[in-house]
């Protein structure tokens, strides 16, 4: 696949059926103006079952992926794009696997030493077949309250919910598994919500780059949820984050590590938490197709670095021919 940052047809691909349908549209029209301003004849190209019919029609010479939620991060788009030899931006389905399953990221962060909050996982099934609802005493001794449940798989803080007590677990459970089949249960750790997005080299050869620190302050909540990301006013962005030098670094060393770690290519979000009494710092997760809206975290920490978005999304793009 030989590299042409200058093809004309680009195919951004958005919206599809998952529930942050409404912030890829959004991400999609950033994205699509972006491009145009940039001399590409994008094309917006809603992600459902004629997909293939209409990336066929269209005939793209390169698919700019802003398509969030399941079928976007999970490897599925990223399949179809290769059955179809079509170049495309950002993560392999290998690596959208890996993190967009967040048991599977952490336990992988685990065995390579890189510091993520304890926790557990229930799946539906064995929970129906295995009666793993009887081991909830026990999750609770091993992580303590208050805790964090969430989806396994899904973004944009959805079905995510506090525990402070054994009467509570049990309907944040029931919460998370109406998202996805199995729940994320964790140790919650009480601090700063900080991001560090990550971009691929801009020339060959060069190492990926750690962007500046973001540091989320929701105005209302007690923790980010979805309707502070992304409904303007709610949410106070800092960046760069108001962190000492060390701990900056620290969130950057952690967030490379990661990205290499789950084989991240292009671009991807590391969302981490600083503990406000042991000042460590702990992973929670990696997006591999960061929002690209007006309150989005990527856009936000290119701008600090000097990269403008016009600029940030040329270079995502350019990742299509370097995988």
């Amino acid at each position: 696949m030989s590299a042409d940052a200058h093809a004309k047809r680009v195919a951004v691909l958005r919206g599809g059926s998952s529930l942050e349908r409404s912030v890829s549209l959004r991400s999609g029209a950033q994205a699509q103006d972006a491009l145009q301003r940039l001399g590409h004849e994008a094309v917006t190209i809603d992600a459902d079952a004629q997909l293939v019919e209409r990336l066929r029609a269209r005939r793209p010479d390169v698919a700019f992926i802003a398509l969030h939620g399941r079928d976007g991060e999970d490897g599925a788009v990223q399949e179809l794009l290769e059955a179809l030899d079509i170049p495309y931006t950002g993560s392999g389905p290998a690596a959208c696997v890996q993190c967009t399953e967040k048991a599977l990221a952490k336990q992988l962060m685990r065995a390579a030493g890189i510091p993520t909050p304890d926790f557990r996982a229930l799946h539906s099934t064995s929970i129906k077949a295995l009666g793993a609802g009887a081991a909830r005493p026990d999750i609770e001794a091993a992580l303590g309250f208050p805790l964090v449940v969430k989806p396994n798989r899904g973004g944009s803080a959805l079905g995510v919910k506090f525990a402070h007590s054994s009467a509570e677990l049990p309907g944040a459970i029931v919460g998370a598994l109406s998202y996805d089949d199995k729940a994320l249960i964790e140790h919650y750790v009480k601090g700063r919500d900080l991001a560090v997005s990550v971009l691929d080299g801009a020339n060959p050869g060069e190492s990926p780059l750690a962007l500046p620190v973001v540091e989320a302050i929701p105005r209302e909540e007690n923790f980010y949820s979805y309707e502070s990301r992304y409904e303007i006013g709610m949410t106070t962005f800092v960046c760069p984050a108001d962190l000492p030098s060390e701990s900056t670094a620290r969130a950057q060393t952690l967030a490379l590590a990661v990205y290499e770690l789950l084989g991240c290519h292009g671009v991807a979000r590391i969302d981490l938490m600083l503990d406000e009494d042991s000042g460590e710092l702990t992973v929670l997760e990696t997006n591999v197709v960061p929002g690209l809206t007006e309150t989005s975290l990527l856009p936000q920490a290119a701008d600090a670095a000097g990269i403008d978005f016009d600029a940030l999304v040329a270079r995502i793009l350019t990742s299509a021919w370097t995988r």
